[in-house]
């Protein structure tokens, strides 16, 4: 037809390049990420390598170049199609189908790209946008923990603020260009980045007495967008934005050459975005000396003078920004140094790990490394299961899962010490170590973001999006870290208990560590999310600060992984805060926070799981106890602050955890940009596909028993409203007070329901939980009307799967709380006032929990029944 392309196709056929960059220029061209028309078949299923300089025969893609000789585009699609079918290449492929059993114009990733870490192969070398420029040298730095403590900055009131003057009065001595922003997408990616000579961004020397800092950040998890000069030695900085977004200016990480050893130096970051920080309250920046490293073998240290946060005196009226400024002396002269917001930890660093795991004979036996996926840019997320082998399929059974993340926000490094702290432990042959390996499942998700660390993120992945608000998303190829996650964790739920899931994070604006958790209506685990937290305080009280925690489940952190795999049915499902500061606590206080502080508490949640599962109950019951006490405090300060008497030996039942949780939010990161365009329309496009195939599903045949329920159901809930139609009309009114006093069985309700005081209620609780159950019209003895002042019958409309108890009937109260109080006198709620409160609720400084330590005897294989403690029973909610 065309000979001249058919010898094009099969020159390209014969010179193959990289075949993940082949297989990500048309998967993300079919998934709308190039400018062309998104869904036209030759954007989607041709190929992306043929010569750029030869565009008369073929439409790229990615520049939106027209064929002249083939004007028509239909002629055209059909002529690459046929192209794509033919080619010996694509033919031993097998192409993928969706979810709608569509064909997708794409091939599957080549298998050998999922191999496992060994050492056969190299390290994966780290993929990278190829808008990105990125120097050839290799980054390292020693891991190093101070031997004294780094105290925090104490303001003195006196630092100066300078004033930021800019490019009119400053010269610009380095500056990264064409960084993708805002309004542009991420298309394809390649190692090395950017093709061709990699620029001298910063300025060249004039000679030996030119004192100019170089400055450069084009390596793994660097992040510096321009340098100013504005006098001898000091400098405005500007970070780069998250790629392809227009915020996000956080974590910065840049290198520094040719400095002098006797003059301060001032630096000022000029754009940052939040209006609160810990530069406010003591912190310090990091600095790394090259020459320390090789001659004295130091690492990172706290470092800086003159230290002030504020905002930004140049107003465009747009997003005010902020500033950082403080002062420094380096310690040689023509030495290389770096700057960082934390303690690096790059996804190089992470493979180097996970190599040495693999190198282990020992560790390797117990410790299997998987590719979970490929994230957006080609870069392996790795999943580790972590387990001691089982003697018999019985023993691998019963062993229940534990679920553990980290740097899904990838400026968040301290999450990844605190994850290499947890694997030091796991992995060791610690007794408690072998017991862990012994009684659980580990799955770990060291590095859920890796795109995101590598160009030096603070927040987004490549999709420019938080994917910590995106768990429940359907778009797997643009959210893949997430969406695979997510099922991984569904099908481990089918096969055991989870009894945690945790997600290791960074905070930016409290010090200490602390975890964000859920709240439980249910009664019979009220209050048990807190007992982890509780625990890991009592086990590291100079670093884990309780009443940092918050279990208010707000709106907007709907799509995040603890609400998500909360709502899937793990009951203890958590966020872990760890500062980018210090500690407040202890022997700790007013500290900064090493990286051997966070590997520690890596430790610690190793041991608070042990104790957690104690079969003997006595910590648990103790903190179950404490939590109560805690509680009643918490709600008595809240009435104090509303003005109001009320008397907390009444019921309890009517008061929501929700309500006295304060927000965890705080800045405008908590909140999701949702979906970019382009994605949006994709997701409601499968939304709509996926409703056209639920109505065309015939509905399956009811037999005559079916039919007779049926009919039934809807006589007896036809009878019913027109009863309760009469009641309403007759003026027809109930009331009725539910006398439960849950405080008053503290010693008991960690193991047992909450049993119903009136048996009259046992007759009212009916549940609508699946259609093929017959309602006896014997067990409705009460009517209830839809006004507030009566009390509504408790249908319990919980999952299909969950079997219905009688004895845990409850009520359901009405919306409207202080209206009904105000209603029944006799109803209320208050604290004692003879009772003390006490103000200072921070552990005692030092004071470790004195409880025994009785654990499972790690010689003893059998005692893996860890269903002799009923109380942590896991309960699925809807």
């Amino acid at each position: 037809m065309f000979p001249a392309l058919e010898t094009q196709l099969n020159q390209e056929t014969h010179r193959l390049p990289d075949p993940y960059e082949d297989f990500m220029y048309r998967h993300l061209q079919y998934y709308g990420y190039f400018k062309a028309q998104r869904g036209s078949l030759s954007n989607s299923a041709t190929y992306q390598h043929i010569q750029k300089n030869n565009p008369q025969y073929l439409l790229n893609g990615s520049l939106g170049e027209k064929d002249d000789l083939i004007p028509d585009t239909l002629q055209k699609e059909k002529l690459l199609y046929s192209h794509m079918l033919s080619s010996p290449r694509l033919r031993s492929r097998q192409l993928l189908y969706d979810e709608l059993d569509e064909v997708n114009p794409r091939l599957r990733e080549p298998r050998e790209l999922f191999s496992i870490l060994s050492t056969k192969r190299p390290l994966q070398a780290p993929r990278w946008p190829t808008e990105c420029e990125v120097i050839k040298e290799n980054i390292h730095h020693i891991e190093w923990a101070p031997p004294q403590l780094e105290y925090l900055y104490q303001p003195t009131g006196n630092e100066k603020v300078p004033e930021i003057v800019g490019e009119k009065k400053g010269t610009v001595v380095y500056q990264l260009d064409s960084v993708p922003t805002e309004g542009s997408y991420f298309t394809s990616s390649r190692v090395g980045g950017k093709r061709g000579i990699i620029k001298q961004l910063a300025v060249t020397l004039q000679g030996p007495e030119d004192n100019t800092l170089l400055f450069e950040s084009r390596f793994e998890s660097g992040n510096l967008q321009k340098a100013v000069r504005v006098d001898t030695y000091e400098y405005e900085l500007t970070l780069r934005t998250d790629l392809y977004t227009n915020k996000h200016t956080q974590w910065f990480y840049f290198r520094v050459q040719n400095t002098r050893k006797d003059p301060t130096y001032r630096f000022t970051i000029v754009n940052l975005l939040k209006s609160k920080s810990l530069y406010t309250v003591g912190m310090k920046p990091l600095l790394y000396s090259q020459l320390d490293a090789d001659t004295r073998n130091i690492g990172w240290r706290r470092e800086g003078n003159e230290i002030k946060y504020y905002k930004n005196n140049t107003d465009d009226g747009q997003q005010p920004f902020y500033c950082l400024t403080w002062t420094i002396q380096f310690p040689y002269d023509q030495d290389t140094c770096f700057f960082a917001h934390f303690y690096p930890y790059t996804y190089t660093d992470l493979q180097c790990y996970l190599l040495s795991v693999a190198n282990n004979p020992i560790q390797s036996q117990f410790c299997k490394l998987r590719t979970l996926c490929r994230s957006l840019a080609g870069n392996t997320v790795y999943l580790l299961t972590i387990t001691n082998p089982s003697q018999t399929p019985q023993e691998a059974a019963a062993k229940k899962a534990v679920v553990l993340s980290a740097r899904v926000h990838p400026g968040e490094s301290n999450g990844s010490w605190v994850m290499k702290g947890f694997l030091d432990f796991i992995l060791s042959n610690s007794p408690d170590a072998r017991l862990l390996r012994d009684i659980f499942v580990f799955k770990v998700l060291p590095m859920l973001n890796p795109d995101g660390v590598i160009v030096g993120n603070y927040r987004c992945s490549l999709a420019g999006r938080d994917l910590n608000r995106h768990y429940k998303t359907i778009l797997k190829e643009s959210f893949p870290c997430i969406w695979y996650t997510r099922n991984m964790i569904k099908r481990l739920l089918e096969e055991r208990e989870v009894l945690l899931y945790c997600d290791f994070h960074g905070h930016s604006r409290k010090n200490n560590i602390f975890l964000y958790g859920c709240n439980n209506n249910n009664h019979k685990y009220w209050l048990h999310e807190r007992v982890f937290p509780l625990m890991l305080s009592k086990n590291a009280p100079d670093k884990f600060s309780f009443h940092s925690c918050n279990f208010k489940v707000q709106k907007c952190k709907e799509g995040t992984g603890r609400v998500v795999m909360w709502r899937m049915g793990i009951l203890n499902s958590y966020t872990m805060e760890s500062t980018f500061g210090g500690s407040t606590l202890g022997s700790k206080k007013g500290t900064h926070f090493t990286t051997e502080d966070l590997k520690s508490l890596g430790y610690h949640v190793c041991d608070t799981l042990l104790d957690l599962c104690d079969p003997d109950q006595t910590k648990f019951t103790q903190c179950l106890a404490e939590l109560k006490e805690l509680l009643r405090q918490k709600i008595h300060k809240k009435f104090n602050e509303l003005g109001r008497d009320k008397d907390l030996e009444g019921s309890w039942s009517n008061i929501s955890l929700s309500d006295i949780e304060s927000s965890t939010s705080g800045s405008d990161s908590s909140l999701s940009d949702g979906l970019p365009v382009h994605l949006a329309n994709i997701a409601d496009e499968l939304n709509q596909k996926k409703k056209m195939l639920q109505r065309k599903k015939k509905k399956s045949l009811q037999t005559r028993k079916q039919r007779n329920e049926q009919y039934q159901r809807k006589n007896l809930m036809r009878k019913l409203k027109l009863t309760e139609d009469t009641a309403e009309r007759a003026g027809f009114a109930s009331t009725l007070q539910k006398q439960t006093n849950f405080f008053k069985n503290s010693e008991n309700s960690s193991s047992l329901p909450v049993k119903n005081e009136n048996p009259r209620l046992n007759e009212t609780n009916f549940s609508r939980r699946d259609k093929d159950t017959r309602l006896d019209s014997s067990m409705v003895t009460l009517i209830l009307p839809k006004n507030k002042e009566r009390i509504q019958t408790n249908f319990n409309r919980r999952d299909k799967d969950t079997p219905l108890d009688p004895s845990m009937t409850t009520l359901i109260l009405p919306k409207n709380k202080e209206k009904m109080q105000k209603q029944q006198p006799g109803f209320t709620v208050s604290c004692s006032p003879k009772r003390t409160i006490n103000s200072s609720q921070e552990p005692a400084p030092g004071v470790k929990p004195n409880w025994p330590r009785s654990r499972y005897r790690a010689t003893k294989r059998s005692c893996v029944a860890v269903a002799a403690y009923p109380s942590l029973h896991i309960y699925t909610y809807p």
